[in-house]
């Protein structure tokens, strides 16, 4: 048995965006509705290319794919995970700029867009949207575009979100950098990495992206290995940013900094949510110092932050900080 199939149609010209759209087990119908969603945009069909990375599915949705015809390229995979399958997809792709969409979301239409339309007019290296908490949207549509920055100054100003999948942006940003395989958390490292690449940078208010919050996704899971491999994954990719941090140029490292410090942050919030042991948050503790990660810089970057880094700080905050987040998972 091949571990790989590919259906692919003759394209004519360079698409404006290749969407690399990642499969695993879920509902036809899930794969459907995604795919439907980025054909109901106004691209012209050779302005768009749609590949479905099967990242080793029990049962082949090739059938059920057969009604897109030369609307999409389709591969199959053995299973290594979604940072093999959206590489696999980067090594396709020939469009000038690229979407990642897992096959359990869709594309808000009109605010995508004017994603879509800022593209086109200004050119940006990456479009910066967010995320609707709705499948339709929201109805009003007066989206609010700042000016073109760099994305070093907007990480040094700004929080970011981790999610890969709010990023619109050119492969020639992307370079030679991938995904790291087989790790969890792996847009933590990816976005704020490629992100800092670009140079011209256009942040919109556009809720452009839905994201399909499911109880048995992975990040969901009660497996104890499950969560200590997260967890481990986790800290890896804190440990590798604060490597990469302190070889950058001023600018550069102040912005991951930031980024690693609210990794940080929500890494110890991880340890407690999912554990719920303090020793082993205590011994995490020791870990993230002994790495340099610890204490959580004293800046005032949120209100949430500046509180955050009080509490955490001595032994007495971290136990009322346990207390207060397990108290609120309950109530959830």
């Amino acid at each position: 048995m091949h571990h790989q199939q590919i259906y692919t149609p003759i394209q004519a010209a360079q698409p404006l965006v290749t969407f690399i759209v990642t499969y695993y087990n879920l509902p036809m119908q899930m794969l459907c509705e995604c795919i439907d969603s980025i054909l109901a945009l106004s691209l012209a069909k050779d302005k768009r290319e749609i590949i479905i990375i099967d990242d080793g599915s029990k049962v082949s949705p090739i059938d059920g794919l057969m009604q897109y015809g030369n609307d999409i390229i389709y591969i199959r995979q053995k299973n290594m995970g979604l940072s093999e399958a959206r590489n696999r997809g980067i090594q396709v792709a020939t469009g000038k700029y690229m979407q990642f969409v897992d096959a359990d979301d869709t594309l808000i239409s009109s605010a995508y867009e004017h994603c879509i339309g800022l593209v086109m007019r200004k050119e940006p290296e990456m479009v910066v949207f967010d995320f609707s908490s709705s499948p339709i949207g929201d109805p009003d549509c007066h989206f609010q575009d700042q000016p073109v920055q760099s994305g070093s100054h907007y990480m040094r100003h700004n929080n970011i979100h981790g999610m890969a999948c709010g990023y619109l942006f050119k492969r020639s940003v992307l370079g030679d950098m991938r995904f790291t395989p087989g790790i969890y958390h792996e847009d933590e490292e990816f976005t704020p990495m490629l992100l800092l690449r670009a140079e011209n940078v256009i942040v919109t208010s556009a809720q452009a992206y839905y994201y399909e919050k499911r109880p048995d996704s992975i990040t969901n899971t009660k497996d104890p290995n499950s969560i200590q491999k997260r967890l481990s994954d986790f800290k890896g990719i804190l440990r590798r940013l604060h490597i990469a941090a302190d070889r950058m140029p001023i600018d550069d490292k102040t912005a991951l900094q930031r980024r690693v410090a609210q990794l940080t942050m929500d890494y110890i919030y991880q340890v407690i949510r999912q554990t719920r042991s303090r020793k082993q948050l205590e011994s995490e503790i020791k870990e993230l110092t002994r790495l340099s990660l610890f204490p959580l810089p004293n800046q005032a970057y949120t209100t949430k932050y500046i509180w955050f880094r009080r509490m955490s700080a001595t032994s007495v905050g971290r136990a009322l900080l346990m207390r207060i987040i397990s108290l609120t998972r309950q109530e959830r």
